[in-house]
Parts: C-alpha cells; structure tokens; sequence
C-alpha cells in the first residue's frame, strides 16, 4: 500500500505505554501537527498515561484500559466503530497491541523496521521506518514523522497542564527558589538506587541553598524508598511522594532547578519541561533511553557493567541483569554533575 503524503487527513496513533515514552511520542505528535496543521489524530493510549497527556491540543484519546483484560480489544473496536484511518502509526511493541491494532479500520500501517517489530508487530504492518544503528528512543519515535514527509524533526514539548495545578507547582516551589527534586523509584525495585546514596545528594543540595522534595507515584515502593531516604537524611526535605497527580507532578518538575531520577518516566517528564535532569543508569543503556537533553548529565555504570557480562559486543537496547547494579553508583560522580549543573545554569 502506497502512501500519499500530499492526501493524508486522518492519523492514528498506537502507543499504549509508558510513560516516559508517551512523552518522546509527544514530541513526534507535535512535529506531525507543525508539517500538518489540519491532520486529524486519534491516540489510542493506556488509562495512566492518558491521565498526563488529555490536555494535549487537537488530539483526540481512545483510551485502551488493559486491567479489562479480553475486553478491552471489544472496546477499543466499539469505540472506533465506523471510523477509517488513512494512515497508523502502530508504535508499540507489544503482543497486546499488535492484537488492539486489528480493531483500528486503517489503509497504510507503517511499523517499526523489521528488526524492532518484535511480538507479531511485522505481521499487521505494510509499511517501516526508516532502520537506525544505535537510536535514542525519542529518535526512533521521529523515524514514524520521517515516514510521513515531515523534516523538521526538532523535539519540542507543549502538553498543557490545568491552571490550578500550575498554582499548586509555584506553592510548592516558588518561582526563583533552587529546588532539587528527587523521583527515587523506577517501576522495578532493582532500577532504585541506594536511599542513603539519595539522602547524601540531598544533604550536599541543601548545603549549596538548595530545598529538597521528594516526589514521585502512590504505589507501596516508591512510599517506602522516600520513607528510607528520609531516614537516612539528617537534613528536613519534603515528602511529596503519593500526593500529586501526573499533571500536578508535570507542573512541580517545570518549577524543579534540578532533577535527580533512575531510568523512570518523571526523567522523561521533565524533560518536556526543559528541566536538567541528572539520570542514574545501570540495568539500560542511557544513550537509547537516558533523558534526551541532559545526556552529558547522566550517571551511568551500563558499559563497565556490559563489558563484565558479555565478551562480545551486544545489540544497542541490551539490558544488563542483576539486581544490586545500581550500588556500582557512587555519590561523589552524582554530586560532581550536580555541580556542573550548578554552574551552568549560574552561567545561562
């Protein structure tokens, strides 16, 4: 199926999940909409991640609720009913939606380049982007807006957040105040780094004028990390973590001078802000997934820990196994790319 860029009026979007990676799908999103200002997307996406981006301008949610197990693909088909796509941008790699992408009515469905379309994704796609070497995932995403004749593929954020929780960000943190935020936890217990590791970065932040919050999900692990950093802290910082929506959390990271994250999706989040991150990286590779505009600042043991793994070299998004990686991160590299932060921002 060819695909006429010049006769394009209707985009679906696939990508479910998660939520540092719906956040590089924004930029793409936003890309597509400056080359097509009168292109029509529907974005098929998760219940959670929906909750961070359903004020995205001039996009219209269908969202895929997978806790409802089998009948989420029924409802996903009845929501879409009588609906045909010109084109799908099918960017997920997953079994489950490569089985949600048959309920989408469309004519060109462009996938991942053969050898990225993994769980039976080749099978319900006619068209691949563009294959790369070694691509950070926000430009594997832009292979999707290449596909489609867009040039200018420049990221760039705009996902608006509702007044009142700008006004509850600039409560939090007033505008001018140094602020280091920390998201302590990933979604996997072995992505964490150590919490008097966290609290020592603290006690140096707050030693150079800085305030400290902590912030992050409600979930049982990230309560009881930001409980242990507490601990282990002897300087006050604020607990955040558990009382901010993902709106709310968007708006705190935009106010943030600093962020100090693992391989987690505030990182990304922040990110969109324009917030320096400092990213700690183990288990994944920081050049495919580290937070995309504060590379330099990352803090990464992933290729003396490859190296150690394997005798080979191994495919770009290898992951590392283990699950006491990120104790190989000492404080003191943490701290020293605080201080280069320190200094630029100082300087910008």
């Amino acid at each position: 199926m060819t695909l006429d860029l010049n006769n394009i009026n209707s985009l679906c979007l696939l990508r479910l999940s998660a939520i540092g990676d719906v956040c590089h799908a924004v930029a793409m999103v936003q890309a597509i909409q400056k080359q097509y200002p009168n292109l029509k997307i529907t974005w098929v996406i998760g219940k959670v991640e929906y909750q961070l981006l359903k004020h995205l301008p001039d996009v219209e949610f269908v969202i895929f609720d997978k806790s409802q197990g089998w009948r989420s693909y029924f409802n996903l088909r009845k929501a879409l009913a009588g609906q045909r796509f010109d084109v799908l941008l099918h960017m997920q790699v997953a079994l489950r939606a490569t089985i949600a992408s048959l309920a989408i009515s469309v004519k060109v469905r462009i996938g991942f380049d053969r050898a990225r379309a993994k769980e039976g994704q080749w099978l319900v796609t006619n068209q691949r982007v563009e294959a790369l070497d070694s691509p950070h995932v926000l430009e594997g995403f832009m292979g999707f807006a290449k596909a489609l004749g867009v040039t200018d593929l420049t990221p760039r954020w705009n996902i608006p957040v509702p007044v009142a929780d700008t006004e509850f960000a600039k409560n939090m943190i007033p505008d001018g105040d140094k602020t280091l935020v920390i998201c302590a936890a990933a979604s996997k217990a072995e992505r964490n780094w150590l919490p008097e590791r966290y609290a020592a970065v603290a006690e140096y932040a707050i030693s150079k004028g800085f305030s400290v919050i902590l912030c992050g999900g409600p979930s049982e692990l990230e309560r009881n990390l930001a409980v242990e950093i507490e601990k282990n802290c002897t300087q006050p910082i604020e607990n955040n973590v558990g009382k901010t929506s993902l709106t709310q959390l968007l708006a705190v990271l935009k106010q943030a001078t600093i962020v100090l994250a693992p391989d987690t999706g505030p990182a990304h989040m922040a990110v969109t802000q324009g917030t320096p991150v400092i990213g700690l990286y183990a288990h994944s590779n920081p050049g495919r997934t580290g937070p995309y505009l504060s590379l330099a600042n990352t803090v990464s043991v992933y290729d003396e820990v490859i190296t150690t793994q394997y005798s080979q070299p191994v495919a770009w998004g290898t992951r590392a196994k283990g699950e006491d990686l990120m104790s190989m991160i000492e404080v003191e590299p943490v701290l020293q790319a605080f201080d280069r932060l320190i200094i630029s921002l100082e300087e910008s």
